[in-house]
């Protein structure tokens, strides 16, 4: 992997308000005043971005208790409030909606503004890469959201009521961005985030190589609303400057200390909390497949610990119940060990987490292939596929007898035409396990698994297309937020974002 150092190393970046943590000395700070928070060396500052918005988009609450019930990996088996969505409304989920925008956007921002006024296009494109990410989640959970004047707070302009952009504008500024990044970091200069930089130590090649694969990611999410666009983009990002992931190395990796200060978020549930079960439309397919991944995913269940099951999502308290011990809990590998339920495992709180994979990447290639775009062809799409369900078995540990064994598997081996899109794309969502916001975007993108269904409980009779926008935007930013319901639609599950319109685009939702 190229990600060696742990976030231990540059812990110290956040918390020492004089370090710089990396190469960029004094020239990079945010302004002078050596006493503000906010005029922190731009490595501290991307450290503290960067571990803020991993923690919050792969971390629990964003994952655990909202989009990996969503894309029903995960299921409640006590208090099912938001497996029935009850506590997805907007004052339940404001924390995810409000805080990046004043969190890490706001200083990943400070270290673009610090590096562009320096020319320093290794400090200021992995601040805008990352930016592209985290803004992604979020358009992708509400669809129009404060984008182009959202960071404007504290400068000459003092925006502090920032419009809602339309998601097609959204996109198009992501996928600038991240031609911007791979372009200018072509010529990246000397000075770098160094060991402030937790993904990749500041190297400028594997910024643009992450730059690039996760600009692929943005095209294809829009194949169903824009296909010329997507495909034109797709194409960009997988012949774009630097090229894109080439392996696992390549993957973008927050290794967590599990230090009791920096842990998986994942862990930190788990030591104090047994809400969850795996949800049984993962086991099923799994099961039903023989996935190597299943006592990687998963454990077996307490009462019969020969046995791997998922439970139905969107029960009643006291169904969900019943579950706890014949449902899996989450595989012995996310546990921080000794817990107040007992003791499982013992290096979840250093368990990494996967931020971008070549898994993915390949996968993206695949429906490419499959599609006839992005200059490739239909007979690439057979080799695509076998390479991106093998990395995601190496990335989760599996041996390679188990890989040669699970691709010889007659419903594994690649089929071709519709039937081939729908495996990529069920075989993606298996591999999205952790990324339950980009799992839940992808099912609804692609209608696979078609097995995702609302439970008997549920508050509606379908999986909701987005989230509820913050009840504090109805008091802070009134205006604006009724200027992007009247174009979006209606502030509630049901109303689909833009790349999100078109389901009968898609031939896997057939």
């Amino acid at each position: 992997m190229r990600t060696h150092k742990t976030i231990q190393v540059f812990a110290a970046a956040v918390l020492a308000s004089g370090a710089a943590g990396c190469n960029a000395d004094d020239i990079t700070k945010v302004n002078e005043n050596p006493n503000s928070p906010t005029d922190a060396p731009a490595g501290a500052v991307f450290t503290s971005g960067v571990i803020n918005g991993v923690g919050r988009f792969l971390g629990w609450f964003y994952t655990g208790r909202v989009t990996e019930l969503l894309a029903q990996h995960l299921a409640q088996a006590q208090y099912p409030d938001e497996d029935q969505y009850k506590r997805l409304e907007g004052g339940d989920t404001q924390g995810v909606f409000n805080t990046p925008y004043t969190s890490e956007l706001e200083d990943l921002q400070k270290v673009v503004d610090a590096g562009t006024e320096n020319e320093r296009p290794a400090i200021y494109a992995p601040a805008l890469a990352m930016q592209a990410l985290f803004f992604q989640y979020l358009t992708d959970s509400w669809g129009d959201i404060p984008y182009s004047e959202a960071l404007k707070g504290d400068d000459d302009e003092r925006i502090l009521s920032p419009k809602y952009d339309a998601q097609k504008d959204i996109y198009a500024g992501l996928l600038a961005s991240l031609t911007k990044v791979a372009t200018d970091l072509a010529t990246p200069g000397t000075v770098t985030l160094g060991s402030a930089d937790p993904l990749y130590g500041g190297s400028p090649a594997a910024w643009q190589r992450f730059a690039n694969t996760l600009h692929a990611r943005v095209a294809l999410r829009l194949i169903n609303a824009d296909p010329t666009t997507a495909a034109s983009e797709l194409q960009k990002a997988l012949t774009g400057p630097g090229g894109v992931f080439r392996s696992n190395a390549d993957n973008a990796v927050m290794r967590w200390p599990g230090d009791g200060v920096f842990d998986n978020g994942w862990a930190v549930n788990f030591k104090t909390r047994d809400d969850h079960r795996l949800s049984r439309t993962l086991m099923d397919i799994m099961l039903a497949l023989n996935d190597p991944r299943v006592p990687i995913y998963a454990q077996p269940t307490t009462a019969d610990p020969t046995k791997y099951t998922g439970m139905p999502n969107g029960l009643r308290a006291d169904s969900a119940n019943k579950w706890l011990n014949i449902a899996s809990r989450v595989g012995e590998r996310f546990f921080p060990g000794a817990t107040t339920y007992g003791t499982f495992g013992g290096a979840g709180a250093s368990e990494p987490s996967f931020v971008l994979t070549y898994a993915e990447l390949m996968f993206i290639k695949a429906e490419a292939a499959q599609r006839g775009i992005a200059g490739l062809t239909a007979g690439q799409a057979a080799g695509f596929y076998r390479d991106a369900v093998t990395a995601s078995l190496e990335q989760w540990g599996v041996g390679s007898a188990a890989i040669t064994a699970y691709l010889a598997n007659p419903n594994v081996g690649y089929k071709g035409g519709v039937d081939g899109l729908k495996q990529i794309a069920v075989q993606k969502w298996i591999a999205l396990f952790t990324d339950g916001g980009n799992a839940w975007a992808e099912w609804r993108r692609t209608c696979q698994p078609a097995t995702l269904v609302a439970g008997p409980a549920a508050v509606v009779n379908f999986i909701p297309r987005r989230l509820k926008y913050s009840t504090t935007e109805t008091t802070a930013n009134p205006d604006n937020l009724a200027a992007a319901v009247a174009r979006q639609g209606p502030d509630n599950f049901g109303t689909r974002m833009y790349w999100d319109k078109n389901p009968t685009a898609a031939p896997t939702c057939q």
